[in-house]
């Protein structure tokens, strides 16, 4: 039989705690108040009142002892009553051994005036010479116990708020509240085992390009600086949320093979005063101290916003101490140009500009949304950890049905459509579970059972259905991918679109998106003659973009080439608007002019094409889910010769 060879089991120590000094302590003061008395004390044997007296009436105690401040009796035998055997019997019961001065017998009384009392008259009566003394025992142990109790308590008790109070917030020493005022970085460095490499960051070539620039700056320094060029002091990662700056850090540190110290802007903050400033300079001591290395500080916009500007005097002291220090720390007197810090924010108009400058972020890296090529990079990413997928599976084509996802919106689809494959027993994730994932990330939860009247089913129809028509006939309107009248989330019905891509946007293409978005509303008014409160995701949409085209982007005639949108982020801070009165009059009657024209112009549409509207809200209602298949059979192709993306066909 072979022998098993068994890994030898870890030590498992048991973990040591404080408490148990603590306890052994108070029990060894205990024990020494109770057991330290006299030298007598525990050491003779107990008996009674009564047999006592019976000693005392023969004649054979010499003295007695009453310890008063014990109640208690200690009685000495005369050397002939010791002789007796009775006598040596007792004093042979003695746990510890008996010298001379030791007491025969002791016992407990009770009221010591009568105690007295008795033997008083027991000495008469019997014509007794016993003496009686008085003393008092005290245990030296047990009044330094009872001293430095009250000073004990005071103290744990303080340990042990101050302990609460922290929370583990002091650093590397397990949360002491004496540590608070260390850094809370996590270092990783070549015995971390950090599995994130920029193989795993798909996209992003411009970023990866310059972050990877930085590491190579940190590997091979004489490369740059041979020429006389400085290594960057900074760089920061500016995006929208989920488009990959902290995975960017990560695949730093993956990358990087020097100390990567990483922590978040709120890990400086603290309810005590000067804690973030003490952190700031602990941080960056320990980077210098293990130099070459990187600092990468997540979410720097909970410390690094402008200063000056809170509306309450002294409210924002204590951030604004934190960022001095990291202004001073990342470029002032003796910096060391070793230490590299890497920030990510998706509020850099909020930043001060002390800590914009270039000396302390050289490089402002900015991480956009993936485009369609990029998305499908980032599936590919994604895909890998999905044990089995469809053959017909093809990236290109999700990467066209997920404009403006971010990479973590792709990789939430990518778990969403194994979870729906799952839950349907497939044997695959095919490309029906990542349609359905888009739609349940993007509308939300499918409730079927959700309590819909005929009346109010047939005006959602009718309203999807306007969406449709609309965009069909509309040049610049996005394409239809579907529509369909199952409620999702909050919304009872919805049409799905594949918007193009574009970099910049013209007056004709945002109005035609404003009139396809109220192309619901109109439908309904060309139908049943009056409205409803269900376009009100559609109205909030439309208002918004006519709001930019007059305010932002200078798109209206009567206000004219002017923009009242400021990209520093110091209008938030102010509640005086940058116009006047006048203006604000006249920018209300133009946005409501934009959406009224646009309006009026889904109205006219929709009545131009009233029979087919009612034709495809029919088809709607009978199969509550409909394609460009469907839309074709009714309106035939669309009457633009523009090339349209790949859109989903309807299913067998």
């Amino acid at each position: 039989m072979a022998k098993e060879n068994k890994k030898p089991e870890p030590n498992k120590k048991p973990k040591f705690s404080a408490y148990w000094i603590y306890a052994i302590i108070i029990v060894g003061f205990l024990v020494l108040n109770f057991m330290g008395g006299s030298s007598g004390l525990g050491s003779a044997p107990n008996t009674s009142p009564s047999e006592f007296q019976d000693f005392l009436e023969k004649g054979e105690v010499e003295k007695v002892v009453v310890v008063t401040n014990r109640r208690q009796a200690k009685v000495f035998l005369t050397p002939e009553a010791r002789a007796l055997d009775k006598h040596k019997e007792g004093r042979s019961k003695s746990i510890l051994p008996k010298s001379p001065s030791d007491p025969d017998y002791q016992f407990e009384f009770g009221d010591l005036q009568n105690f007295e009392n008795k033997i008083a008259t027991i000495k008469k009566e019997n014509n007794l010479s016993t003496t009686v003394s008085y003393d008092t025992e005290s245990s030296f142990w047990g009044e330094i116990f009872i001293t430095l109790l009250p000073f004990a308590l005071i103290i744990g008790v303080w340990i042990f708020i101050m302990r609460r109070m922290s929370g583990g917030a002091g650093g590397g020493a397990g949360g002491q509240i004496f540590n608070i005022g260390k850094s809370k970085a996590r270092l990783f460095d070549q015995n971390t085992d950090v599995k994130v490499s920029f193989e795993n960051v798909a996209g992003l070539e411009g970023a990866k390009e310059e972050i990877q620039e930085i590491v190579d700056f940190l590997k091979n320094p004489e490369k740059y600086t041979s020429l006389g060029g400085k290594i960057p002091k900074g760089a920061l990662l500016v995006g929208p949320p989920g488009t990959g700056k902290t995975l960017l850090a990560k695949a730093v540190a993956g990358e990087a093979k020097v100390p990567f110290f990483s922590l978040s802007g709120s890990d400086f903050v603290e309810m005590f005063v000067g804690v973030g400033a003490s952190r700031v300079r602990d941080l960056f001591k320990q980077a210098k101290e293990k130099s070459p290395a990187i600092i990468f500080i997540d979410e720097i916009d909970a410390i690094g916003r402008a200063r000056g500007k809170s509306n309450f005097s002294g409210s924002n002291d204590e951030r604004e101490n934190t960022l001095n220090q990291l202004l001073t720390e990342m470029d002032g007197f003796g910096t060391n140009t070793n230490v590299i810090v890497i920030a990510a924010t998706n509020r850099a108009d909020v930043l001060d500009k002390a800590l914009m400058r270039a000396g302390r972020f050289d490089r402002q890296i900015y991480v956009d949304l993936p485009d369609v090529r990029e998305r499908k990079e980032i599936f590919e990413v994604h895909l890998r950890p999905l044990k089995k997928l469809d053959n017909e599976l093809d990236t290109d084509f999700l990467a066209k049905q997920t404009p403006g996802f971010s990479g973590a919106d792709i990789a939430n689809v990518c778990n969403e459509a194994a979870l729906i494959a799952a839950r349907k027993g497939n044997k695959a994730v095919g490309k029906q579970d990542f349609l359905d994932a888009v739609d349940r990330i993007v509308g939300g939860l499918e409730k079927k059972n959700k309590i819909i009247t005929p009346g109010e089913k047939r005006a959602i129809a009718f309203h999807e259905a306007g969406h449709a028509t609309v965009s069909w006939m509309l040049e610049h309107a996005a394409p239809l991918v579907k529509v369909t009248i199952v409620p999702r989330g909050q919304s009872l019905g919805a049409a799905w679109y594949l918007p193009e891509e574009r970099l910049i946007v013209r007056p004709n293409q945002m109005l035609d998106e404003m009139c396809a978005a109220l192309g619901g509303r109109a439908a309904e008014q060309v139908i049943f003659n009056e409205i409803s409160t269900g376009a009100l995701s559609d109205l909030e949409k439309v208002t918004k973009q006519a709001r930019a085209m007059v305010t932002i982007y200078g798109l209206n005639d009567k206000i004219g080439n002017l923009t009242y949108y400021d990209s520093s982020g110091q209008s938030e801070y102010s509640f005086a608007k940058p116009y006047s009165e006048q203006t604000s009059e006249l920018i209300d009657k133009e946005i409501s002019n934009i959406i009224e024209t646009q309006y009026q112009r889904a109205i006219d549409l929709l009545e131009k094409h009233k029979d087919k509207l009612t034709e495809l809200a029919e088809v709607l209602l009978e199969k509550e889910v409909i394609f460009k298949d469907n839309l074709e059979k009714i309106f035939g192709e669309r009457p633009f010769g523009k090339k349209e993306e790949e859109i989903i066909p309807e299913p067998s």
